[in-house]
């Protein structure tokens, strides 16, 4: 049978997941309650299967991450299936990146016992799973990338400038290349940023706006 271990500061839910996954064919071999804990029975036990609250004490913040990132690194055949109560896209990211046999699932999830199952058995057969509203946050941060993505980083340099109030000979100054390099490099930059066909000096302008956009939206 599969051994698992559970993780969660909450001994309602740490306490019904062991009875639940005792139920349904699993060897519960052990639980804890915080990320120390799990780490020392993960390394006494060697689980197939670790399922852990991604907040839990000291500071109920990322300690579960923390903990997880540890067993991928020490035990990498431990299967690990993460809990959240909130769509907490980073963490999710940062978990994926971790490989295969790694979930992230909200806790309510846990409200449908098939489909929680379903997705255990996923998970230790070498699966990722993702939760679908994690899957809609994740696609949601993609439509409201940076738009100056599309700039290349030479491209970024000359924007920055503009915004200082620079010409393009000033710009050709401070970069130390030719002011029709900066002419080349300013019209690259209004077709990429896909700015309306008007008077040069208003594309410029707006061409300058959505950069201070960006940068107060990445501050």
């Amino acid at each position: 049978m599969t051994s698992v271990v559970v993780a969660d500061d909450d001994v309602l839910l740490r306490e019904g997941l062991a009875s639940l996954l005792d139920r349904h064919g699993y060897t519960v071999a052990g639980v804890a309650d915080d990320g120390s804990h799990l780490l020392r029975l993960v390394e006494e036990v060697k689980p197939d299967l670790a399922v852990v609250d991604i907040r839990m004490p000291p500071t109920h913040t990322n300690e579960g991450l923390a903990a997880a990132r540890e067993i991928r690194s020490r035990f990498p055949t431990v299967a690990i299936l993460v809990l959240s109560a909130f769509v907490e896209v980073e963490h999710a990211i940062e978990l994926l990146a971790s490989g295969e046999r790694i979930g992230y699932l909200l806790k309510t999830r846990i409200t449908d016992v098939e489909e929680f199952l379903e997705t255990l058995h996923r998970v230790q057969d070498g699966g990722t799973v993702v939760d679908p509203a994690v899957v809609q946050e994740l696609v949601a941060a993609h439509r409201r990338r940076d738009p100056l993505d599309v700039l290349s980083p030479r491209e970024r340099e000359v924007l920055a400038l503009m915004a200082e109030g620079r010409s393009n000979a000033g710009v050709a100054k401070q970069l130390w290349v030719t002011e029709g390099t900066v002419e080349k490099h300013v019209r690259s930059i209004l077709t990429k940023l896909d700015l309306p066909e008007t008077d040069e000096t208003h594309r410029r302008v707006l061409a300058v706006l959505t950069f201070l956009e960006a940068a107060s939206a990445g501050t």
